[in-house]
């Protein structure tokens, strides 16, 4: 699973960072005790955005059945009009629908995974179903003559990103169903659109199934990052405090306390990984994820680490350029 088949991996640095920030937030222990629980935590949290994944896939695959369904019914009625005796198929015979819900593979990770919730919540596929019908996109899309991939690939882009993306009872749906997973939202929509983007029918079965790491490097730096922030917090929260005098305690024990540790942590055992990147990503993690001051918080503490760091000549780092 982590050999990297493609470009169209889901997690990038930051996005692994924001998880080990998550578990590291939760976690209740200290130094002394064994993490092998809070690590699979750590990647049982990063995995199931695979799941959310391929739980998509499978609501495309009933949103097609559904549309078969109706088609069926439509043509067995008793008063059958020219228009249900003849139906237009187009959104039932979309090409990447067809894709989609004739991988095997696909279909074999969701039934192992049981990941087609649709089956007994069937009311969202209705709920999502009924919107898609409704939308000028679709009757723009029927009314047109025979497409081809592309114009496929850009009304099911186009759906998905204006319908069924926003739609909030899916959104609650998924929260309610796996309480991470209101963070991975965001990624797994974008990996999503990436895909369908790239679908060529010459790809493999195995093109829709997710790739969660860009390669194995990135899931060692998962860990490490883990594990070297929880063994170094004490010294690490020394550092900070000495750093922090005239803020306010509470903001370190916040998450921006954790943030910080996770910053010195890469500045210390992380050679290889630029001083500015380090910092240029938390800020943006804190924008995102902490209170509306804590950029400029987080961005002076580490400034005085770094200025520090310089005039004591330590920590430095490997390669030029890179402090």
């Amino acid at each position: 699973m982590l050999k990297k088949i493609s470009s169209l991996h889901m997690l990038n640095r930051r996005h692994i960072r924001i998880k080990v920030m998550q578990c590291l937030f939760a976690f209740k222990g200290t130094e002394s005790d064994d993490f092998k629980k809070d690590e699979r935590f750590l990647f049982q949290s990063i995995d199931k955005m695979s799941d959310l994944y391929i739980s998509i896939f499978a609501l495309f695959i009933e949103l097609q059945k559904k549309a078969n369904t109706k088609l069926a019914l439509s043509q067995k009625k008793l008063l059958a009009t020219e228009e249900d005796i003849n139906p237009n198929r187009k959104f039932a015979d979309n090409t990447v629908l067809q894709f989609i819900s004739s991988n095997n593979m696909l279909r074999e990770v969701i039934e192992k995974r049981k990941l087609n919730f649709w089956d007994i919540d069937f009311e969202y596929v209705d709920v999502i179903y009924k919107s898609i019908l409704e939308s000028a996109l679709y009757k723009d899309y029927m009314s047109k003559g025979p497409s081809d991939l592309k114009q496929d690939k850009d009304f099911i882009i186009d759906i998905y990103t204006d319908i069924i993306a926003p739609n909030e009872k899916l959104y609650d749906y998924f929260e309610d169903k796996q309480i991470t997973w209101v963070n991975d939202i965001p990624v797994v929509n974008t990996a999503i659109v990436k895909k369908i983007t790239k679908l060529k029918l010459t790809k493999p079965e195995s093109f829709l199934i997710p790739e969660l790491y860009k390669d194995e490097d990135d899931k060692v730096f998962a860990k490490d990052l883990f594990y070297k922030t929880l063994l170094n917090q004490t010294k690490f929260i020394e550092e900070i405090a000495t750093k922090t005098t005239n803020w306010d305690t509470d903001r370190l024990a916040s998450l921006d306390g954790v943030l910080l540790q996770m910053a010195l942590c890469e500045f210390q055992k992380f050679p290889s990984i630029p001083v500015k990147v380090t910092i240029n990503e938390y800020l943006e993690i804190a924008k995102e994820y902490s209170t509306p001051k804590s950029s400029l918080f987080i961005n002076g503490i580490l400034d005085k680490v770094v200025k520090e760091y310089k005039s004591d000549n330590i920590h430095n780092k490997v390669g030029r350029g890179l402090m």
